[in-house]
């Protein structure tokens, strides 16, 4: 496999934006670098970098050798968890883009039942807004992306799709937490911590609040969900979930109150792979526990449980 090692260098090459650099990571010197990725361009037939004054880039070309270099790789990564199923020991690796909602008790329990199984498979979860999971899934950086509210959905091909209400989170204390459901127009009215705009909750919010001739304005603005459930006890204001971001019994006191399907649409909590891609065997079988998983937790979701 002489020339995954040369693809191997190339990329380093195309992420560092330097040969030297790229060198000096793989512990070789920048002149080997070099010879080896011309004596792959020499054989291609084809330049695969713009030499820039400030580095290296990839042209055109060598943005295809790397789409044809990860998608090696990941059949590579397939056929080993195939071959390592016949010895009836499964093996392979997971990676996961998701979004922090699923990060408190959802998807951990989830990956400790697969291991539970299946000891010899390892996981990657990578923390990542709706753009950059669907963008990790088209650069084969991510197996599987597990996002609220997707922007593009060129590439990525659905595997299941669960419906989620936008929600207010607060201190059980709080004067609206007496209500079963909120307006969204009560909950902006009084202080309240948001989510940053890349997050498909904070997108929900802002299309609401411009239907009601409103606007967002937090006192606080995050990129952490974990920030937020921490901060409405300290504050005592408001913020914003979805369900499955929070367990039922997570902390006695939060609550957790829809918001009016009147000023809020439902949004969609997507699990999806990469259109067209095959998925390695251990990535397969986690998706379909997943989906089982999703479809169990919406057939199972009570407002009792709010």
């Amino acid at each position: 496999m002489r020339h995954l090692d040369s693809l191997r260098m190339i990329e380093a090459a195309a992420r560092a934006g330097s040969i030297r650099k790229a060198a000096d990571d793989m512990n070789i010197t920048a002149s080997a670098l070099v010879r080896r990725i011309n004596r792959f361009e020499e054989e291609f037939g084809c330049e695969v970098f713009e030499r820039l004054p400030s580095g290296v880039r990839l042209n055109p070309a060598g943005e295809l050798v790397m789409q044809h270099y990860r998608a090696t790789l990941s059949d590579l990564s397939r056929v080993r968890g195939q071959v390592a199923d016949l010895s009836g020991e499964r093996r392979g690796h997971v990676s996961v883009a998701c979004s922090q909602a699923l990060l408190p008790w959802f998807l951990p329990r989830q990956i400790a039942r697969y291991r539970s199984q299946h000891p010899g498979v390892t996981f990657s979860v990578n923390v990542r807004d709706r753009a950059r999971a669907e963008q990790e899934l088209a650069e084969y950086a991510s197996d599987l992306a597990l996002v609220f509210e997707p922007v593009y959905l060129v590439d990525f091909q659905v595997i299941v799709s669960i419906p989620q209400q936008v929600c207010a989170v607060m201190s059980a204390d709080h004067p609206l937490a007496t209500r079963r459901e909120l307006r969204l127009r009560d909950c902006l009215a009084v202080p309240h911590i948001a989510p940053s705009s890349t997050y498909g909750v904070r997108h929900l919010l802002d299309y609401g609040a411009r239907r009601g001739a409103q606007q967002v304005s937090p006192v606080v603005e995050t990129e952490s969900f974990e920030l937020i459930r921490h901060y409405v006890l300290q504050e005592n204001v408001i913020g914003f979930q979805i369900p499955i971001g929070l367990s039922p019994v997570d902390d006695p006191r939060l609550v957790l109150r829809p918001i009016s399907q009147r000023d809020l649409p439902m949004g969609n909590l997507i699990l999806g792979q990469m259109r067209g891609r095959t998925l390695p065997v251990a990535s397969a079988k986690f998706a379909m526990q997943l989906a089982a998983a999703l479809e169990t937790e919406e057939a199972d979701k009570r407002p009792s449980a709010w």
